[in-house]
């Protein structure tokens, strides 16, 4: 009844370097068998119904909520976290900054001081970052045609687990405010003596794709080039895109076949996704991680099906990590209408691929375009795929099973005027 209301409880709020409440309200109870012996007796008296309601206490009530104002949420704002570096470098967080991870919460029947340790992690680094050295792994080139090394250097970075540990005890100024950053080695994972030592005779991972227009094959062709020598040492990550730079046609690039808003179109550099799809396949085999990938939006017949990749300088690239302890060297070579990448290393693992079938088929639909760049198409149907990857070690014992799932839209009917 109308007569009865929830109390409500107090609220503290650490914002903007302030500590704001909000009162807590009494509630009020009025028993229902009362009430209506009240109404039935009474209903004639010309005073009305009288009925004794009873005081509903908030879960948090005002002294909990003065306590707690007064308490940690003060402390919590009570100076500026200083966390000294080396080099005389210190990172001071005031009462702004504190506010961004301080908050408070209700745990059960109390309010906590909710710490966001790793928001004021990132809020120290920014300053402290530059007082780390961070570790270079030893980098192989072939560029002159002799493998050359550039040695490795080891790191020091903070050792945040150290630093930050009983954080809320200095928010809550039960320890000094004022400490200093631990620091930590951070040794080369691929040194100088194992790129000296590195051998490329192995074939860790291959794969070739047929069948590409000459514009195309240019494109293709130029690409193979930039791209050939590559090496990827041990925790480093390959990126398409990052490595060849620039693809237009001050680099040679023609123009060429491109997907574009979902059918056939024209651009320079076109045709570079098969050597994408050439390449995330060696990887693939070789047993290289995933890092970035992404399918064409329609099925093209001369690739596996949920085991291609497209490409676009700036937007979509295609990246890959060398996860095990040896270095790899991209080798490529194409002609009569062939392109092929291989991976050259030290082999240690089996890869197997299984597709899964295809299901979901989904129709195309009927576009007309214009223009003398128009590529008519009879269109073929969307459907879902997947395809499984299962890497053993080389005594044939399972290591790692993934499944990825591909969604290709149909390709429209294309009619041209």
């Amino acid at each position: 009844n109308e007569l009865s209301f929830d109390a409500t409880d107090g609220q503290v709020a650490i914002e903007e370097g302030e500590v704001k409440t909000v009162d807590a309200k009494l509630g009020q109870s009025v028993d229902r068998g009362q009430l209506e012996e009240k109404v039935t007796s009474d209903w004639l008296d010309p005073k009305g119904v009288e009925v004794e309601p009873e005081d509903v206490q908030p879960v948090i009530d005002q002294d909990k909520v003065d306590e707690f104002a007064a308490g940690p949420a003060k402390a919590a704002l009570n100076g500026d976290l200083e966390l000294k570096g080396r080099e005389d470098v210190t990172a001071s967080l005031d009462k702004q900054a504190i506010s961004s991870f301080v908050g408070v919460k209700k745990e059960g029947e109390n309010l906590q001081l909710d710490i966001d340790v790793e928001r004021a992690q990132e809020l120290f680094d920014a300053t402290l970052a530059d007082t780390e050295t961070e570790m270079q792994n030893a980098q192989i080139s072939f560029a002159s045609g002799a493998m050359q090394v550039t040695p490795h250097s080891d790191g020091e970075v903070i050792d945040w687990e150290t630093t930050l540990r009983d954080f809320d005890k200095r928010v809550l100024g039960e320890e000094p405010r004022e400490w200093d950053a631990a620091y930590e080695d951070e040794p080369a994972e691929f040194t100088t003596e194992d790129a000296e030592n590195a051998s490329f005779d192995e074939v860790v991972g291959e794969f070739t794709t047929s069948g590409y227009s000459d514009a195309s094959g240019r494109n293709i062709e130029l690409t193979a080039q930039m791209v050939n020598g590559a090496v990827i040492s041990p925790g480093d990550t390959f990126s398409l895109n990052g490595y060849t730079g620039p693809r237009g046609a001050a680099q040679g690039f023609v123009e060429s076949g491109i997907i574009i808003d979902g059918h056939a179109g024209t651009a320079i550099g076109g045709g570079i996704s098969q050597f994408a799809t050439t390449l995330y396949n060696a990887s693939y085999f070789a047993g290289m991680t995933d890092v970035a990938h992404t399918p064409h939006s329609y099925y093209i017949s001369r690739y596996p099906a949920g085991r291609e990749a497209t490409v676009y300088e700036g937007a979509i690239d295609l990246q890959f990590k060398n996860d095990s302890q040896y270095p790899v060297q991209i080798q490529t070579s194409f002609g009569g209408g062939n392109v092929t990448v291989k991976l050259m290393g030290v082999k240690t693992v089996d890869v197997e691929s299984v597709n899964n079938g295809r299901w979901a088929q989904t129709s195309p639909h009927r576009i007309q375009l214009s223009g003398s760049d128009c590529a008519p198409s009879s269109g073929a149907p969307g459907f879902t795929t997947s395809d499984t990857r299962i890497i053993r070690d080389l005594n044939g014992n399972e290591i790692n099973r993934e499944t990825v799932t591909t969604v290709y839209d149909p390709q429209p009917i294309v009619t041209c005027s």
